[in-house]
């Protein structure tokens, strides 16, 4: 009987290199369970999707990662830039590992691999963003930044914590964005200090600041605006309403949509999945509904 295909693409790096530990057991646990594993160690940014693009694609059953959510995400462009796409399993191995929180994925890596092998596939929203690709995120203005600009040792040492303490150093110089946001049925014009677009419980470590009832096989995104405040009380009641992880307030705009047209009269720095997202003025994000499949505990 032929032996099932996997290629299997992990970050060294990612999450104190906990890869090194687990890579052994983590790929026999892959080759008991009947799969021919191929091993890859990214080297720089992208090789995640070249990895999924350029590797005799079509031979392999399954594509397992892990690494941070940047790993996942370049797996995910690679795997959705594909004719044929096949069922993707993650080993988490970041700083926070927001989606696979969301998806019920163990953070013990070795649970992890168990579940690629064991689980069942589950098939998940993708969003896209203009000609690009994001797994949970895509987001702009106060704190989007600090996840790109973090060095790799500081995240790996304070995890989410990293985020907090970078973004509570650029307080001082918060600014907004002027911009036109219309979905399928909602539409508003106005000044933005920070926006996110989701398909996640969690962000940056934190739950249930992205809504209620939060489901990642709808074909629905949850938004948040938070709104320019207009002074020092308003902007302590933005940042106490997220530490209470309550964002429906007088200050945000809270709604869900499968798509977004957001236009501004500046380019708007983005983040997608953590990793930096390029500047825009004009921007299409569609939700394509279960566009994925991926393993996650039965």
């Amino acid at each position: 009987m032929e032996k099932k295909k996997m290629l299997f693409i992990y970050n060294p790096r990612a999450g104190k290199a906990k890869i090194r530990s687990n890579l052994l057991d983590i790929i026999d646990i892959f080759t008991k369970a009947g799969f021919e594993v191929v091993a890859y160690p990214t080297q720089s940014k992208g090789d995640g999707i070249k990895a999924v693009k350029e590797r005799r694609f079509g031979y392999y059953d399954i594509i397992a990662c892990s690494g941070g959510d940047g790993t996942l995400d370049e797996v995910v462009t690679g795997m959705m830039q594909c004719e044929k796409r096949i069922p993707i399993g993650y080993v988490p191995a970041g700083s926070t590992n927001d989606f696979a929180n969301s998806l019920h994925i163990p953070k013990n890596m070795i649970d992890a691999a168990q579940v690629i092998v064991n689980g069942q596939s589950f098939g998940c929203d993708i969003g896209s963003f203009n000609n690009d690709i994001f797994v949970y995120i895509a987001a702009f203005g106060i704190f989007t930044d600090v996840s790109y600009e973090t060095r790799q040792d500081v995240k790996n040492i304070l995890g989410h914590m990293a985020y907090i303490l970078e973004g509570m150093r650029r307080l001082s110089t918060i600014r907004s964005y002027r911009m036109k946001v219309e979905s399928e049925d909602f539409s508003v014009e106005g000044e933005f200090l920070f926006g996110m677009i989701t398909n996640s419980v969690s962000v940056g470590g934190f739950k249930n600041i992205t809504g209620e009832n939060v489901k990642l096989d709808d074909g629905q995104f949850e938004v948040t605006l938070i709104k320019k405040p207009a002074n020092a009380i308003e902007l302590n009641l933005i940042m106490a309403a997220l530490v209470n992880r309550n964002i429906n307030t007088d200050c945000m705009y809270c709604f869900k949509a499968s798509s977004l047209k957001i236009t501004t009269s500046e380019e708007v720095p983005w983040t997608l999945d953590g990793e930096y997202g390029g500047k825009h003025t004009e921007i299409d994000i569609k939700n394509q509904k279960q566009a994925l499949s991926i393993r996650i505990p039965i």
